[in-house]
């Protein structure tokens, strides 16, 4: 069975080990994949596994001997699943390989813009320290997470594993989840209450009509004005024009984010001159135990899928 991984870099730089996948078919690999490639690429694979690389429609008709699809992360919005049921292919994706890697870096983000770590650490390296006229300087205004409130954005299994941190630190948490649940130690709250109750708003929802640009003026207008937002979750959840002036215009304090509405950036990206705004390059997913999790799991439903009893199908 011919395997073709279109755009494997991302999940394995080289640090890791395909034979999970290697196993199952002849396998070709390619690090990326540029759209006017990959029908060429792709035109003699049964099996074709992708991160980010769009599988539209028109493409997906040009490769008839196609009988499964392994989207390698947990979103697929990059097949057209229509045309994909339409050619009787079968997609799947990965879920929950990632959430305490993606709930570390949310507070690594948030730990960022409340102590500053980096800027103190580049101003002794400048000398700033062996100059102070004191044993001890600050750059920045320092705040403790203690005491102050958590608002979650969506609480499944990355919004669990934050508001788990945030209780340790001592935090208040609060979330907002369309279909609530109990859970211990959370309070569920009305979306207006994560406004404007909310030291801190972490967004763990999915991307859907109804939660794009969630993040936006009228949302912002109700915040706190020492409110911090983090985003590890999907980049178009914020309108990104209106959180750069908020930024701007003191409406709120500051913003962490690991993802963009387009990814990578175009330059002109309003946050990325946005004051008191931390970015990553969407790395949350990356740690190296997260995607070595991945990559076994994209193996496990291709061999579910050999087997006759596909698992994880969103097709």
């Amino acid at each position: 069975m011919n395997i073709v991984i279109l755009d494997g870099y991302t999940l394995n730089p080289g640090d890791q080990d395909w034979a999970p996948i290697e196993k199952l078919g002849n396998v070709t690999i390619y690090d990326r994949s540029a759209k006017e490639e990959i029908v060429e690429r792709a035109k003699d694979a049964e099996i074709l596994l992708v991160n980010k690389v769009v599988l539209s429609a028109e493409t997906l008709a040009q490769l008839p001997k196609a009988r499964y699809i392994g989207v390698m992360a947990t979103g697929f919005n990059n097949i057209d699943i229509e045309a994909a049921r339409k050619q009787g292919i079968t997609v799947t994706n990965v879920k929950a390989y990632g959430p305490a890697s993606v709930a570390q870096q949310t507070f690594a983000l948030l730990l960022a813009i409340v102590n500053r770590v980096e800027t103190h650490s580049q101003s002794v390296f400048a000398g700033d320290w062996a100059a102070s006229a004191d044993f001890c300087y600050w750059k920045t205004p320092l705040h403790e997470l203690a005491g102050k409130t958590m608002g979650l954005i969506g609480l499944g299994d990355i919004g669990s594993q934050v508001a788990k941190i945030a209780a340790a630190f001592g935090m208040k948490v609060i979330a907002y989840r369309k279909h609530p649940v109990p859970t211990e130690g959370v309070e569920m709250v009305t979306l207006d209450e994560i406004f404007r109750q909310s030291d801190v708003i972490s967004l763990h929802c999915p991307l859907t009509d109804e939660t794009k640009e969630i993040i936006n003026r009228e949302s912002l207008s109700k915040m706190q004005s020492s409110a911090i937002i983090l985003n590890t979750g999907r980049g178009p959840l914020i309108h990104e024009q209106d959180l750069a002036e908020a930024l701007s215009n003191g409406v709120i304090a500051a913003a962490g984010l690991d993802v963009l509405s387009v990814e990578p950036p175009k330059a002109d990206n309003p946050l990325l001159s946005a004051p008191n705004c931390v970015i990553t390059p969407h790395v949350a997913w990356a740690t190296f135990e997260a995607r070595q999790r991945l990559l076994q799991m994209v193996a496990d439903n291709l061999e579910s899928f050999q087997s006759g009893n596909p698992r994880n199908v969103v097709s």
